[in-house]
């Protein structure tokens, strides 16, 4: 929102403060001879400083003769090149501003809107960067070639004694000194916007979606693992313990070297999981009559109930 608000603004400010300055510089000048006395030399300049192109007519205080001067230095590809930039920045913004408002299903359809956003935001970041340093080298070389002790001293009637020569008017930096602050603000402006429309791509959501652990996390999973697995292995023993013992004690038992009455006692220990069974024995060997309903003869079954 602030992207939306206040980058045309501080375009418009920016380009306009250096689009339409004029400097106006004037001196005096007052031969020795009094022949010519109180002559005012203008000099003007303005965007696109081209100062080689600048002229005046300055007095010689002879026989009432006049000389053409020029200044020095040539400033308009940065002037130039810090002007397009302000002027272009302030037409994509009032164009990303219309689809943020109107258009912002299609702004997110396949993620080519916040794509091509990021790319020109970065792009404008650049510009405002190379632009308004070159801008602020290029308005000190400004200064210093319409300085009025630099030009008194292109005028030849100044360099002698005799005569007299003052400025009256020198030209007004503030307008072009607010300029050079209004590209710092449109830099920062940009460049923190950088953050803004990289959060709205796919690529920092896909950096969303599979988020890095930390080393603490790490740890700790570790841990959770390491507790799980001993926790596994000593329920696994307790569980190889208890099926031994069963096995020893079935063993004993078929081999009539166990009473039944320990058996039962050992069984009656198990935890309630383990599953026990009627427990059996042979006794002696019986013999029935004739009258008995039973003929065979065999060994009884005697059945224990636990």
């Amino acid at each position: 929102m602030c992207m939306v608000i206040f980058a045309p603004i501080f375009a418009i400010c920016a380009f306009a403060t250096c689009g339409g300055y004029t400097g106006h510089l004037e001196v005096r000048v007052d031969c020795a001879d009094r022949k010519q006395s109180n002559l005012s030399i203008n000099v003007d300049f303005g965007y696109p400083f081209r100062l080689q192109q600048v002229h005046f007519q300055a007095p010689l205080c002879e026989k009432n003769r006049q000389e053409t001067l020029f200044l020095t230095g040539d400033s308009s590809p940065s002037a130039q090149f810090y002007l397009t930039v302000g002027v272009l920045a302030f037409l994509y913004s009032l164009l990303a501003t219309i689809v943020y408002i109107f258009y912002q299903n299609k702004y997110r359809e396949n993620n080519r809107g916040p794509l091509v956003d990021f790319i020109i935001t970065v792009v404008f970041s650049l510009a405002w960067l190379v632009s308004t340093c070159s801008w602020a080298k290029v308005l000190s070389d400004i200064k210093t070639a319409t300085d009025p002790t630099q030009v008194l001293l292109l005028i030849n009637a100044c360099r002698a004694q005799t005569n007299i020569c003052a400025v009256t008017h020198e030209p007004v930096w503030s307008r072009l000194n607010t300029s050079v602050v209004f590209g710092f603000v449109n830099l920062t402006l940009w460049a923190g916007n950088i953050w803004f429309v990289y959060k709205e791509t796919g690529w920092y959501k896909t950096g969303q979606r599979y988020p890095t652990r930390s080393a603490s996390g790490k740890r700790a999973n570790s841990m959770r693992q390491r507790l799980y697995s001993e926790s596994s292995f000593d329920q696994t023993a307790d569980s190889d313990d208890r099926r031994q013992l069963y096995r020893q004690q079935s063993i004993a038992l078929s081999e009539g070297s166990l009473d039944p009455q320990i058996y039962r006692q050992g069984s009656l220990n198990q935890p309630v999981q383990s599953l026990s069974l009627p427990q059996t024995r042979l006794g002696p060997p019986m013999a029935y009559s004739q009258g008995s309903p039973t003929n065979s003869k065999g060994p009884v079954i005697i059945v224990d109930k636990i």
